[in-house]
């Protein structure tokens, strides 16, 4: 409907890069066995007593100051009560007022917006609940309960799809860049809750809003926004109540649907958690984390760019984590950013989607190696690409490895001389006719060259010695 417009704003949870959970020593690391990574801190047994992770505060703080917000000297914790099963304490440790960051935000330019953040908090994760519906079970894993998160709350600034998910792209990228979070959306690492409503354009007032709860997918976020739209606008035009609720997005169905009713603050009865001291952030220790804070993506692209790679290489390897990382050691041993960039791109990326690039046995020198060996003609294109695959699964020297696969290119103007004379020899008619103006025949002595000497000839040099030789 045209005359309306959406109001949107997201809560955005990441969770924090540490070792251990937010409030005692279980790991962090997914894909464990249920219920293996608890203790009686995480799972909310009487008397056990919570201790913070001093690495989550590091990592707030680290977000608040890559978003321009202001980090408070003092913060405190709360207990956000409410029941559900994944909760064992029926609290949650949240904080409320104050938290430890407030404001900041980020500007959307090909949206020519500016998305102001209302706070980040800190605070722990709930477990999950399994539902089986074939035998009507619901089942509690609760090696997520105590997960260290922030949450960024943003003000109602969207007033499209296309902005939410250009907004959640811009803040993964900074928040993985600085460690503050893996980001993995498969996990839950990075996911979101949307609220919106609609209002008659050109108004300033808010309409009633429905939250849409936990999208771990760029894509799914998007659609959601562009479903509720569709399911409040035939409200609107049906001259029906939207209901403030909570709602869950169906992605196969391309449908939200109710989940409850939406809570307010005061429904969480939040009071001050008597068993966790405030949170200090003192000047110096402030100071340290601005002086550790690595460069944010925008500069690391301009970066890239200045280097002579194209927007969509830099594009690529901002989008790929460690991949940054991976390519400026690789440039310390070879001086031909955008050939490395071409590599990295084409081959060495596709090869390893799956993996960690730290853990790649074709490392930054073999790579760099492989790119200086293109670069001087020593490896042709093709036999570069062939031998990939063996760097890629075995590792090792790729001179070496061309040497002894015969791969090495034949640079040597001697040898491409003889070859050359040979075929012109073998061919006297069409050297007569290149020597009459039709030089297109080049191509044809560069092929025959390149077959008798099996692929090995450097085409380039081989080209110049053919058409030298030719016009003699």
């Amino acid at each position: 409907m045209p005359e309306l417009e959406p109001v949107i704003g997201l809560e955005i949870h990441a969770q924090l890069k540490t070792a251990t959970k937010m409030f005692c020593s279980c790991p962090t690391v997914p894909g464990a066995e249920p219920n293996t990574q608890v203790c009686e801190v995480c799972t909310g047994q009487p008397g056990a007593l919570p201790s913070l992770n001093a690495r989550a505060v590091e990592l707030a703080v680290r977000a608040g100051l890559a978003l321009g917000a202001r980090v408070n000297g003092t913060s405190i914790f709360s207990r956000k009560n409410y029941f559900y099963p994944d909760l064992p304490g029926g609290f949650q440790n949240s904080q409320f007022d104050p938290p430890i960051c407030q404001g900041g935000g980020l500007d959307l330019p090909d949206h020519g917006r500016h998305i102001r953040v209302n706070r980040i908090h800190l605070e722990d994760d709930a477990g999950k609940c399994l539902h089986d519906e074939q035998r009507g079970q619901t089942l509690v894993d609760l090696n997520r309960a105590g997960m260290p998160l922030i949450e960024i709350v943003t003000e109602p600034d969207f007033r499209s799809s296309g902005e939410v998910v250009d907004f959640l792209k811009k803040l993964h990228a900074i928040l993985v860049r600085l460690e503050v979070t893996a980001g993995r959306l498969e996990e839950g690492e990075f996911r979101c809750d949307v609220n919106i409503s609609l209002r008659p354009r050109g108004t300033s007032s808010f309409g009633t809003r429905s939250e849409i709860k936990n999208l771990n997918s760029f894509r799914h976020a998007g659609q959601a926004v562009e479903c509720e739209m569709i399911r409040q606008g035939g409200l609107y035009e049906r001259g029906e109540k939207v209901e403030r609720e909570t709602r869950l997005f169906d992605p196969a169905r391309q449908e939200t649907r109710s989940l409850r009713g939406k809570e307010e603050a005061h429904d969480y009865r939040y009071f001050p958690q008597p068993d966790l001291p405030p949170v200090l952030v003192p000047p110096e220790f402030l100071a340290r984390i601005k002086a550790e804070m690595p460069p944010l993506p925008e500069a690391v692209r301009s970066g890239l760019l200045a280097q002579g790679l194209t927007a969509e290489q830099a594009a690529v390897l901002l989008d790929r984590r460690g991949a940054v990382e991976y390519f400026e050691a690789a440039r310390a041993f070879m001086d031909d950013p955008k050939r490395l960039a071409t590599l990295m791109v084409e081959l060495l990326l596709p090869a390893t989607q799956k993996e960690d690039l730290q853990d790649c046995v074709c490392g930054p020198v073999t790579l760099a190696t492989l790119a200086r060996l293109l670069a001087d003609g020593t490896l042709s294109r093709r036999a570069a690409y062939d031998l990939f695959p063996e760097l890629l699964a075995r590792g090792g020297d790729p001179e070496a490895l061309a040497r002894d696969r015969g791969l090495i290119q034949i640079s040597e103007t001697g040898t491409l001389e003889a070859l050359a004379l040979e075929l012109i020899a073998a061919h006297p008619e069409e050297a007569r006719r290149f020597r009459e103006g039709q030089e297109k025949l080049l191509s044809f002595f560069v092929g025959q060259l390149m077959r008798r000497s099996r692929g090995a000839a450097n085409p380039k040099l081989a080209g110049e010695i053919l058409a030298q030789l030719l016009k003699t």
